[in-house]
């Protein structure tokens, strides 16, 4: 992408602010070693992040609520990942999102919220981690 639109723009702000100044580096740098990767994150970058994310009526923690929800009850546990560790950054809590999930278990069922309880598990743990060694 050569020259970028200001979606694009917009888009590469709200995913800086969601992944945090080194996160986003790291996930650029990333991104930038395969050229369809690449591309993929651009229009990503641009419909996602420009146009979804950066719309006016609702904040961003009530954003990651959603992307949370969505992940989980849909078994994406890569997305999973990514969203509970945007949701950890806009202030909601460990034991808040255990508690989303586990409401979820009546309404998707106990098998898939297991698995997006393990994958919580994993980003809870390696989120204390880095914020110990920080």
């Amino acid at each position: 992408m050569t020259e970028k639109s200001e979606l694009y723009k917009k888009g590469e702000a709200m995913r800086r602010r969601l992944r945090g100044d080194a996160d986003f580096a790291k996930n650029q740098s990333e991104y930038a070693q395969d050229p369809i990767t690449e591309e993929f994150i651009g229009v990503v970058t641009e419909t996602v992040f420009g146009a979804l994310w950066s719309r006016p009526g609702l904040d961003l923690k009530t954003r990651t609520l959603v992307c949370v929800v969505s992940d989980a009850a849909t078994g994406r546990h890569p997305e999973l990942d990514i969203h509970l560790r945007f949701a950890l950054r806009q202030g909601w809590t460990e034991r808040e999102l255990t508690e989303v999930l586990l409401q979820l278990s009546g309404y998707v069922g106990v098998p898939l919220i297991r698995e997006a309880m393990i994958v919580a598990k994993d980003v809870f743990a390696d989120e204390r981690a880095k914020a110990a060694k920080a």
